[in-house]
C-alpha cells in the first residue's frame, strides 16, 4: 500500500502517463543503437559513485514502433560505495509524442554484479517524463519512483528533475542546466533528502563524437563511508560523496 506524499505523487504521474501512450504501426524494423563514454569521474543525481576516478560507459537499445529496450554500464569505485566495481542498468519503456508533448515511461532495473556476496544491492524503478520545446530550449520534467526495497534499507526513493538544453545557433555547442531533488535512501545524506545540479557545455566533433564540461554538485547534509563501506553521518569525512565537482565527457554515438 502507498503511504506517503511522494508515493502518491509517483504513482499518479506514472500512472497518467499510460494513457498518453499510443498504439504502435505494424510491421516497422528494429533499431538498433549504441553508446560509448569516458567520464572524468561518474556522477548519479549528482553523488560520485567512482571515487573522483575516471569511468568507463556504454549501452545499447534497440527500437520498434515506440517500444525499446537496452543496456547501459558504467565502471565504479567499489571501495566508494561498496557495489563493486560495475553497474549495469536494464530498462524497457515507450516514448512517443501527442502534439507538441513527448513523453517517456517505462522501468529500470539498477543491477551491481560484482557486489559482495550476501549484499542486497540490485533495485527496480519506474520512470516518466514529458518534454517540450519552448522558445530556443529543450525542457524535460520528469519523475522516477522506487518502491519499497531490502535493497534500498526497507525503504523507498522519490526523484523528480527537470533539464534543459539550448543550442547555439550555427555552432556545434549547446548548453545544458539540470536541477534534480531525492527524497529517500538513494541521497547519501543524513536525512534523506538533497538537491543536485548541473550547468554545462557540449561540442559536437562531427555526427558521432562529442565532448561535453559541466559542474556538478548535491546539496544536503553529507555522509561518508566508514572502513567496512558503511554510510555514516558524521563530522569527520572519509570520503564526501557529494563535493562540487568538475565533469568532462568524452563520447559517442552509433
Amino acid at each position: 500500500m502507498l503511504t506517503s506524499v511522494r508515493s502518491l505523487l509517483a504513482a499518479t504521474v506514472l500512472a497518467g502517463s499510460v494513457f498518453a501512450v499510443a498504439a504502435p504501426a505494424a510491421a516497422q524494423d528494429i533499431e538498433l543503437s549504441g553508446n560509448a563514454a569516458v567520464v572524468s569521474e561518474y556522477r548519479f543525481r549528482g553523488v560520485d559513485l567512482s571515487g573522483g576516478d575516471i569511468a568507463i560507459q556504454g549501452g545499447v537499445d534497440a527500437a520498434i514502433g515506440g517500444f525499446y529496450v537496452g543496456t547501459w554500464g558504467s565502471s565504479l569505485d567499489e571501495d566508494t560505495v561498496g557495489y563493486g566495481h560495475t553497474k549495469l542498468d536494464v530498462y524497457a519503456g515507450y516514448s512517443g509524442s501527442a502534439g507538441v508533448i513527448s513523453y517517456d515511461i517505462g522501468v529500470l532495473a539498477y543491477l551491481y554484479p560484482n557486489a559482495p556476496a550476501g549484499k542486497d544491492t540490485d533495485y527496480i524503478e519506474p520512470y516518466a517524463s514529458i518534454g517540450a520545446t519552448v522558445g530556443p530550449a529543450d525542457v524535460t520534467l520528469g519523475v522516477a519512483y522506487a518502491p519499497e526495497q531490502d535493497s534500498l534499507g526497507g525503504g523507498d526513493n522519490f526523484y523528480v528533475y527537470t533539464d534543459v538544453g539550448v543550442g547555439i545557433p550555427n555552432t556545434p555547442v549547446s548548453i545544458s542546466g539540470h536541477l534534480g531533488y531525492t527524497d529517500g535512501f538513494l541521497t547519501y545524506t543524513s536525512d534523506g533528502k538533497a538537491f543536485d545540479w548541473s550547468i554545462g557545455a557540449d561540442v559536437a566533433l562531427g555526427s558521432v563524437a562529442s565532448v561535453g564540461v559541466a559542474y556538478v554538485g548535491a546539496e544536503g547534509d553529507p555522509t561518508t563511508l566508514d572502513d567496512n563501506g558503511t554510510v555514516t553521518p558524521t563530522d569527520d569525512f572519509i570520503y564526501d560523496f557529494v563535493d562540487d565537482a568538475v565533469v568532462v565527457t568524452l563520447s559517442a554515438s552509433f
